[in-house]
């Protein structure tokens, strides 16, 4: 993996780390398409249990590169448009738990990236947005659809229409993250939330995410159909029959799972 991008994997931990500090990790065409292939590679990696998606201490990224945009054209952007989706979708699809842990900025493209995860930890001075509307545009890699899903359609509207910065208290308050810490324990905390999965129920798991990503953007009786088939389909598992053995013959939480 290119140096701009590092996929580490540490006992069934990765961190995908985005190291371009300065330029303020900016996601170009390069670095977009590195994260496209890290995420790839941590979906199917079997040593992996859940992802760490970090930006390093100062900076988690502060936006797209505005000077290489500058340069396009309407057919350009109109063809690489479908690569910044791709870009995001591929960290969206990682099938296992993936937190983001944000220190710095979270800008534009940054916040698109962050949205991406499951659970998101930042640090108490970092700085969320997406001020896209003041460069004459809108948020194109899912901004207008992640945030408003996870904050609701008017709140999202504010900041996008705004384009004004959200800090970290803020972040928290309205359901933008789900931690904030000192700087310095948002990485450590962000991969110990990651090691739980480690030994984990991997197909259950990836059930669970599943249901809840497909179920958002259908109506309940779709979703609970999506949810039936899901929870039907793990009785065929070798996990499933692990856990409830277990549970049986010692009690709840002692289960050693195999991922199958």
């Amino acid at each position: 993996m290119c140096d701009l991008v590092r996929l580490e994997v540490s006992d069934g931990v990765a961190t995908l780390r985005i190291d371009r500090p300065r330029q303020l990790n900016a996601l170009n065409v390069e670095i977009r398409a590195r994260i496209a292939a890290a995420a790839g590679e941590a979906d199917r990696a079997d040593d992996v249990a859940a992802v760490v998606l970090t930006g390093g201490e100062k900076v988690f990224a502060a936006g797209a590169d505005v000077k290489e945009m500058a340069a396009m054209s309407y057919a350009d952007m109109n063809a690489q448009s479908a690569r910044i989706v791709e870009c995001f979708s591929a960290v969206a699809k990682i099938s296992k738990p993936v937190v983001a842990a944000i220190n710095g900025y979270a800008l534009g493209g940054g916040c698109e990236l962050a949205l991406c995860a499951d659970v998101r930890f930042a640090a108490e001075d970092a700085t969320f947005g997406q001020p896209e509307i003041k460069l004459g545009v809108i948020p194109g890699g899912g901004g207008t659809q992640r945030l408003a899903r996870l904050i609701g359609p008017s709140r999202a509207k504010e900041i996008i229409f705004s384009g004004r910065f959200v800090r970290a208290d803020e972040a928290l308050r309205i359901g933008l993250v789900d931690r904030v810490l000192p700087a310095e324990e948002v990485y450590p905390a962000a991969v110990e939330w990651a090691r739980q999965f480690v030994g984990g129920p991997r197909l259950a798991l990836a059930a669970a995410k599943q249901a809840v990503d497909l179920g958002a953007g259908v109506d309940l009786a779709t979703g609970l159909e999506i949810e039936r088939q899901l929870f039907a389909g793990l009785f065929a598992t070798e996990d499933r029959a692990t856990g409830m053995t277990s549970f049986v013959e010692d009690g709840p939480g002692k289960a050693r799972f195999a991922g199958r």
